[in-house]
């Protein structure tokens, strides 16, 4: 496998850890821009990986920091806008894919591998992030032949750490008996960050994935319904989950996004009223077969980690049943 110096922003982040990690054990050498280096010490004990104090919002940063990588990762991506610089969907989104684009081509970058979102479209999409999310996929499409790119659309992520079986594990556990839920058919195929990441993984340096696109997905579609109810049995708690109408779950994100870290909102709403499942799965087009949300949730979550950590165990040790 050739050995790279890969620039990677979003490094620090959910999908960031795993895949630095990841890639570091390959022998590339790693550049992640942060803006706070102190919080991310657990990464800087890898003998591959330097992290930098910068503002990637910046063109000029980007081409400094492209100057002397060959490849760059973008995984930047935020789920609802607060205030301050980078923190509006267009600003992480579209516009830092066509500043992270411009940068690679002046800094002669010849890979760029793009985290996007199952579902992106930048004139359909229901909601702001799907529409940001799908304008930086043009941005991507319309780099120059030079800079080879590919694209990832997963659809909900999930993994020790994850701000989705984990969001919820915090709101069933913060209210008793029931469970308002808005959108409770809305249905997803989580896929597991291992997957996530070995999919880049493969595809680093593999031509046949330059200028395609994949959808991520895990085996199993699940309702948004039946996702809550196995994370609240997962944590050992019982809640009666209650199935809003419309209008009430409108009223209940207008509501919740209001609050401070913005649980819920209308834009999460709208990216709702879309299935995020996949209609061609990528995993296997790169010959992996995706982990199921039954299995490894289990291993993290509440009540049940304890006993799915020792079948794991078992099982690695040639004891399982």
């Amino acid at each position: 496998m050739s050995k790279h110096s890969i620039c990677i922003l979003g490094g620090t982040g959910f999908v960031g850890h795993n895949l630095t990690t990841k890639l570091a054990s390959d022998g590339h050498r790693l550049v992640l821009p942060t803006r706070n280096r102190e919080r991310n010490r657990d990464l800087l004990v890898l003998p591959t990986v330097s992290e930098v104090t910068a503002d990637i919002h910046d063109p000029q940063t980007l081409e400094t920091l492209f100057q002397d990588v060959d490849v760059v990762i973008n995984l930047v991506g935020i789920l609802n806008e607060f205030r301050g610089q980078g923190n509006s969907f267009d600003s992480a989104h579209s516009e830092l894919a066509e500043k992270v684009v411009a940068a690679c081509e002046k800094a002669g970058v010849k890979r760029l591998l793009h985290m996007s979102s199952l579902k992106a479209d930048a004139e359909k999409g229901p909601s702001v992030y799907l529409r940001t999310k799908g304008k930086a996929e043009k941005a991507v499409r319309a780099a120059g032949p030079d800079l080879h790119w590919t694209i990832f659309q997963p659809s909900v992520i999930f993994g020790r750490g994850d701000s989705f079986t984990n969001r919820f594990a915090d709101l069933l556990r913060s209210v008793p008996l029931f469970f308002p839920l808005a959108r409770p058919n809305a249905r997803f195929a989580p896929v597991y960050i291992g997957d996530v990441s070995e999919a880049f993984r493969r595809c680093l340096n593999n031509p046949r994935t330059h200028g395609e696109t994949f959808q991520l997905c895990g085996p199993q579609v699940y309702s948004l319904r039946e996702l809550v109810s196995f994370v609240a049995k997962q944590i050992g708690v019982k809640r009666k989950i209650v199935g809003l109408p419309d209008n009430l779950a409108r009223a209940q994100a207008r509501v919740m996004e209001l609050l401070p870290g913005k649980p819920f909102s209308m834009d999460n709403y709208r990216s709702l009223t879309l299935n995020s499942i996949c209609d061609k799965n990528g995993l296997g087009r790169l010959g992996i077969t995706p982990r199921s949300l039954d299995v490894i949730a289990p291993t993290y979550l509440g009540a049940n980690k304890l006993q799915a950590n020792l079948d794991e165990f078992r099982k690695g040790a040639g004891r399982g049943n």
